[in-house]
């Protein structure tokens, strides 16, 4: 195989394997070793319809693709690999004289059908989180404005109740519901400050991801109730990226704090910070070839299906105390720096994984 066309095949996400017309592996991809947990040297010349649970429709597609000299695409079949069996979608297109010898030989492209179904979920949340964003941002604006001028007429009522020649004890009574005005007043203008979410860039510099673990792990023991144990799973070979820390520490404390709350009551309750590669991965329509992950587990109760599709809008919480805006908050500066939180949840286990590109790169999302 030509270098150029090797680089070309590289640098897919698709699964890619060349066969000979003995069905043979005489080329597998990054992405092909990614998917199917095997190195190249493993793969090389092992028989291609052998990886499939069906290995006699596979056989027979690839055997009709040589002798027919047409394509194929088999959709929703079982790969075989080292960590259990894989669903994918996959073709097979014939090709003539690799390597000029006049051999025969075909190449089979293979996509997971998860990864379709997250890449359209992954869109929808995208898109749902952006329409309540504007929505609350503008329902925001228009109660932050009069906040002010309720504010500076308690705060000129309370100079005029005091310059007053009113009874003092009617003046002590006045002023103090003028007090009530300009904390309630400033309660909500904190509340509308959160709903509109972070306002400034992040200030992107290279950092460790576990500079950020490793702080949110340290205020996690500090506020941690008896009983609940922290574990880390770090991933050391993970390279350095492109963030803005304390934007990053603040999502993933926000999420470890959701956890811990709901540990409260279990017994043995643990929670665990894991941080890993994730190869071949696609945020927002942009394929990425490597992305640090950062995981929160908890062995929790698990969220209520009631809301478990709505989590990241604002004001949903499952806390009666909870002002349902610390997901909303992370999942947005986790956006500023073009990543993505997804979340998986049953009874007894609930994971919320963050996904960072190793270059920050603010998600922009288009009408559709």
């Amino acid at each position: 195989m030509a270098a150029l066309e090797q680089r070309l095949l590289e640098g897919l996400n698709t699964a890619v394997l060349l066969i000979d017309s003995c069905l043979r592996i005489t080329y597998a991809n990054s992405a092909a070793q990614s998917l199917l947990q095997l190195s190249g040297p493993r793969l090389l010349h092992s028989v291609a319809s052998e990886l499939f649970a069906n290995d006699n429709l596979a056989r027979s597609t690839l055997r009709d693709a040589l002798e027919l000299d047409q394509r194929f695409t088999r959709r929703q079949e079982y790969l075989h690999t080292p960590g259990g069996q894989v669903q994918v979608d996959y073709t097979v297109s014939p090709l003539e004289s690799v390597g000029g010898d006049g051999d025969h030989f075909v190449l089979l492209e293979m996509q997971p059908v998860e990864r379709f179904l997250r890449i359209e979920r992954e869109e929808a949340l995208l898109t749902a989180h952006d329409t309540s964003r504007l929505l609350v941002r503008g329902l925001a604006h228009e109660v932050k404005n009069p906040l002010g001028g309720i504010r500076g007429a308690a705060q000129l009522l309370s100079a005029e109740l005091a310059a007053s020649d009113l009874p003092a004890a009617v003046r002590e009574e006045a002023d103090e519901l003028c007090s009530i005005i300009r904390d309630e007043t400033d309660r909500l203008r904190n509340l509308v400050d959160k709903l509109l979410g972070p306002t400034s860039a992040p200030l992107l510099a290279e950092l460790n991801i576990h500079e950020v673990t490793e702080r949110v792990a340290a205020l996690l023991e500090v506020q941690a109730a008896t009983g609940i144990a922290l574990q880390r799973d770090y991933d050391p070979s993970i390279p350095t990226l492109v963030g803005d820390k304390e934007q990053l520490i603040q999502a993933l404390l926000n999420i470890a704090s959701n956890a811990q709350r709901e540990l409260a009551a279990v017994a043995d309750a643990s929670l665990v910070l894991r941080t890993r590669i994730q190869r071949n991965y696609t945020i927002n329509g942009k394929p990425h070839r490597v992305v640090c992950r950062v995981d929160v587990i908890d062995n929790g109760p698990g969220i209520d299906e009631a809301i478990a599709e709505k989590i990241f809008f604002p004001m949903v919480s499952g806390h009666a105390q909870g002002s349902g805006l610390g997901l909303t908050i992370a999942q947005s500066l986790v956006q500023n720096h073009g990543g993505i939180i997804e979340c998986q949840s049953q009874p007894g286990e609930t994971q919320f994984s963050i996904y960072l590109p190793l270059v920050a790169e603010p998600l922009t999302t288009t009408a559709r």
